[in-house]
């Protein structure tokens, strides 16, 4: 089961350096969510992260800094996938670039082919966003249809449910709370009890994205 960090919505001091330490750390996916910076924030921002971690980062926002860093990978929120064309997806992908996406409602995973994975949220109470609560039953595991994109759980994710989100069936998870509400020296720690813990329970179930 693969692990993705995704970044605080707002800037974080010192966020370059510590998403540095984070890849230096050994995280393999790294999302960059700042739906609120503008194109020149996000720039200098990436501008401030090692290149040899840009083939390990997926961009939320200002999607043509993709070809001006040489990532290789795009993230749709659901705003922006109702209105991208299929034509438009297929050249993404045509041109190398893995695309993932976002949804809170898992009867969209059979419109999602197109995608190399998604994010679905809440599966657990969020740490982030208060009142966003997770509205899966006990018990769940996840179904998905053939042809469907793999599925990362996201909403709540820390050290004590990891356990939990592989018996869910998810692919993966991701986390944001659980690592940018701790204080800057314990980020790192926390990041690596979540790598151990995956790799004590033998989680890894598929291909990385």
């Amino acid at each position: 089961m693969q692990l993705i960090v995704i970044s605080y919505p707002k800037p974080v001091p010192n966020e370059a350096d510590n998403i540095n330490l984070l890849m230096e750390a050994g995280l393999g996916l790294f999302h960059l969510r700042k739906p609120e910076s503008d194109l020149e924030s996000v720039a200098n921002l990436l501008s401030q992260i090692d290149p040899r971690y840009y083939d390990r980062i997926a961009i939320h926002q200002h999607h043509g800094l993709v070809a001006e860093f040489g990532l290789k990978r795009l993230h749709f929120t659901e705003n922006h996938r109702d209105k991208v064309s299929l034509k438009a997806l297929q050249e993404i992908k045509g041109n190398g670039l893995i695309t993932s996406t976002s949804i809170h409602d898992l009867s969209l995973l059979n419109s999602l082919d197109q995608f190399d994975y998604t994010f679905f949220s809440p599966v657990f109470d969020s740490i982030s966003k208060q009142g966003y609560s997770s509205s899966l039953e006990n018990g769940f595991r996840l179904k998905k249809p053939v042809g469907s994109p793999k599925v990362f759980a996201l909403g709540g994710v820390e050290l004590k449910n990891i356990p939990q989100v592989k018996s869910m069936k998810f692919d993966g998870a991701a986390v944001l709370g659980i690592i940018w509400n701790q204080k800057e020296g314990k980020r790192i720690e926390v990041l690596k009890g979540l790598m151990e813990t995956c790799r004590n329970l033998n989680c890894h179930n598929g291909s990385k994205v």
